[in-house]
């Protein structure tokens, strides 16, 4: 577990060696590579997909590591995570899919990866629990800026369905009007 959440690749290789347990759990039931995904520690968590960790294992806050790529964003983690075969369809404590807050952070490569690789099948129109999907996100929770900028372009491209309003029936049109980003307003117009 410590070995993993440091990054040293080199002593979990030694302890998967030594028979240690790939699906351990610490006191908030994270894996090691749980504890390696959240690090960005992608070394790490090759080795330990090599060796047949789980990237579903969920935690007691209902994450998973596939579910945490969406968070860091890291492109290289989710290819790595993506030769465990993830299920992509599991959902955080928020009811959403790596996507969502992927989307809401502006994670452009992340985005570009999931959206793109054809060996990664995610939902680009789920709803979480807020009522909310990752074009929605991209916008309610963004800054505006390039990279969200970049993340509603990236999720049209995928076919993201624009249309999709939030709980009161706001699309992601409105919220941009609403918040004065004009550039995602056209990106959105297109």
């Amino acid at each position: 577990m410590h070995a993993a959440e440091q990054g040293d690749a080199d002593a979990v290789r030694k302890a998967i060696g030594q028979g240690a347990d790939l699906e351990t759990r610490d006191d908030r039931r994270r894996t090691p590579l749980l504890l390696a995904v959240t690090g960005d520690h992608v070394e790490t968590a090759e080795a330990l997909v090599a060796a047949g960790a789980d990237p579903d294992g969920k935690d007691s806050r209902q994450d998973t590591p596939w579910l945490v790529t969406g968070v860091t964003g890291n492109a290289a983690m989710a290819r790595t995570l993506a030769k465990a075969d993830p299920d992509y369809g599991l959902v955080n404590r928020y009811g959403g899919t790596s996507l969502i807050p992927a989307g809401e952070r502006g994670h452009v490569d992340y985005i570009r990866e999931v959206t793109t690789n054809p060996d990664m099948d995610v939902d680009v129109d789920h709803v979480n629990n807020l009522g909310w999907t990752a074009l929605l996100e991209a916008v309610i929770l963004g800054d505006g800026g390039k990279d969200h900028q970049e993340s509603v372009r990236l999720l049209l491209e995928a076919g993201a369905d624009a249309s999709i309003g939030d709980g009161s029936g706001a699309t992601a049109l409105d919220h941009a009007e609403d918040r004065g980003f004009d550039e995602i307003a056209r990106i959105l117009r297109k």
